[in-house]
């Protein structure tokens, strides 16, 4: 039995791309989720893994929807495989089954593993490339200098309350104890 197994990881997407391949392929019950692929705790993923029996091949639209590491493939195709269950990747046309498609399985997870690692490596040099020239990544400040002098001014000032000097500078109380970590005392 062909057991399929749909993610996707926002709501704005559409599973229905991988359904449609999934019933294509031939799948007798698909499995659909969304969850991010870094999330370990997908309740679709571990029902169609408990639905799939011995002699049964679980099936994914691309290896990418199953697991996001190679760990993490090679530890679900292991488990699989130690109950007599292949996997099938429609898109890589992979099927573990078959001692040549468990061999490009391996293949295509090392390369898959090393172009995480490339785009990681590209990633981090861009930001310490940006910081070097002065740039930081992150949300800007909601207070700048000046709106900091004014809030430290008002907060010396105990006849006004908190949430009015928020109100007046337009940001959150939260947002003011970050600035001035001990409220009151800290402005002085």
């Amino acid at each position: 039995m062909l057991v399929g197994y749909a993610r996707i990881s926002t709501r704005d997407q559409s599973a229905a791309l991988q359904r449609d391949a999934l019933q294509g392929a031939g799948c007798e019950r698909i499995f659909e989720e969304t969850a991010s692929g870094a999330q370990r705790g997908r309740p679709q993923l571990a029902a169609a893994l408990d639905y799939a029996r011995k002699g049964d091949t679980l099936v994914v639209w691309r290896l990418d929807r199953l697991a996001r590491s190679l760990r993490q493939l090679i530890e679900t195709v292991e488990d699989l495989g130690s109950r007599g269950i292949g996997l099938r990747s429609v898109t890589e046309a992979l099927d573990t089954t078959t001692p040549g498609g468990l061999l490009v399985f391996h293949v295509f997870g090392a390369l898959a593993e090393f172009e995480r690692s490339i785009i990681r490596e590209r990633t981090r040099a861009g930001l310490e490339s940006a910081r070097e020239r002065g740039r930081f990544g992150g949300r800007p400040l909601r207070l700048d200098a000046r709106s900091k002098a004014i809030a430290a001014a008002l907060l010396k000032d105990p006849s006004i309350p908190v949430n009015e000097i928020a109100r007046q500078l337009g940001v959150s109380r939260a947002t003011l104890y970050k600035h001035f970590p001990g409220g009151r005392a800290a402005a002085e």
